[in-house]
């Protein structure tokens, strides 16, 4: 590899305070460079990736053939409108087709756009008097206004109100609260079969189940937020398929595109018509760049076996954490589905997101005392190891 001189991190910070808006709390490190599992700042630290890329990163940093992909179709075409039928993009929603319910696609750019997709279809799918959605609480379905009111989480709503009208919340796990909301003006359910930000938080036994059981009773739309659980971070395609419940209509992003920006909804042939033309949009969704890397995410998967591959670290990170949990009174609860990773402290897990910084593991906190882990599903077992090393002695270590 070519050597790269990188500006400081002081002047690339300096840079930002000057010229960017500070609306995301960033950490005092500027990376340049990943590799797999491994990520390098500007000084030339190596730092072993637990959370990459936010979860987009499902096959680690710069994976070998979405570089490909990417490359040779930057010098092909970068971009033609969707007015226009590109083959890359044809292919890439057979590929997500053949690999769920045999649906049909529709691809925008990012979670929040795909849910704003469905929240749409749901309502154009219905008759006009059903308009109401059903979510839940600790859901998160992201920012922009629709999905940001989906999300049922008050923290998220400050100053921004009056939000978008018609949204209902039950108790996530909660069954009969869900059916109490449900009447004549309600269009749809829409659940993260597992929540991630809030989390991961699995479902009760039978309430997603249950819930498909009441979407069909009241002919409305079950809806599945994957953005974080869809494309093999379970151990399997989609999060659904672990418990043969399968939605109306599922979003998908982050790592859809193995770390190219991109997301898509999935919904069935009866139902997708819904989404007429001029209804709905996205400019760049499902661009050649991005249907490319799609691609080539999907079939590294398979040719590498990774699904299987995923289950057996799933295995490893349990037996770990299950340990770790045994090992120190700091660990209230460890939630596990594939490489969706959650571990519950009873004390604040911001100081240990930091503590594993400074022993060179990114990691990540969300709700306040849940340290979330999304790796990569290539990650190799020693890197398992090295980095449940590092994160029980910084767990430990606060108990002192």
């Amino acid at each position: 590899m070519a050597t790269v001189d990188f500006a400081s991190s002081q002047a690339t910070i300096e840079l930002f305070d000057r010229y960017v808006i500070p609306n995301y709390r960033r950490y005092p490190l500027v990376l340049v460079r990943g590799e797999g599992s491994y990520i390098w700042d500007s000084e030339g630290k190596k730092y072993l990736d637990f959370f990459p890329g936010w979860g987009c990163n499902l096959l680690g940093h710069c994976p070998p053939r979405v570089v490909q992909a990417v490359q040779e179709q930057v010098a092909t075409l970068i971009h033609v409108p969707n007015t226009w039928y590109m083959e890359p993009q044809g292919r890439w929603a057979q590929m997500l087709s053949e690999r769920s319910f045999g649906g049909q696609a529709f691809f925008c750019n990012s979670g929040t756009e795909a849910n704003e997709a469905a929240i749409k279809l749901a309502r154009l799918q219905t008759p006009k008097e059903r308009y109401k959605i059903i979510t839940f609480t600790g859901g998160f379905h992201g920012r922009t206004l629709g999905a940001l009111t989906a999300t049922a989480q008050p923290k998220y709503h400050e100053g921004l109100g009056p939000l978008m009208a018609g949204f209902v919340y039950a108790p996530y796990g909660d069954l009969e609260a869900a059916a109490k909301l449900v009447d004549r003006e309600t269009c749809a359910i829409m659940i993260e079969p597992v929540q991630g930000e809030g989390g991961i938080i699995l479902p009760p036994d039978g309430f997603l189940q249950g819930l498909r059981k009441l979407a069909d009773e009241s002919n409305c739309l079950l809806i599945f937020d994957e953005v974080q659980s869809g494309c093999g971070r379970t151990g399997e395609w989609f999060a659904y398929q672990h418990f043969g419940v399968t939605p109306d209509i599922m979003t998908l992003a982050k790592a859809v595109c193995g770390g190219i920006a991109g997301g898509a909804l999935l919904t069935t042939p009866e139902i997708a018509p819904g989404l007429r033309p001029g209804m709905h949009a996205a400019t760049f969704g499902g661009n050649p760049i991005a249907a490319r890397a799609g691609i080539a995410f999907l079939e590294s998967i398979e040719q590498d076996d990774l699904l299987a591959h995923s289950r057996q670290l799933s295995d490893l990170f349990r037996s770990r954490l299950t340990t770790l949990k045994a090992e120190s009174d700091l660990v209230r609860e460890v939630r596990i589905l594939g490489l969706m990773i959650g571990i519950e402290l009873s004390i604040d897990g911001t100081q240990i997101v930091q503590r594993c910084m400074d022993r060179n593991l990114l990691v990540n906190c969300t709700h306040g005392t849940v340290i979330r882990l999304l790796p990569a599903m290539n990650i190799s077992e020693a890197q398992v190891h090295d980095g449940c090393d590092i994160l029980a002695d910084v767990i430990k270590s606060a108990e002192v």
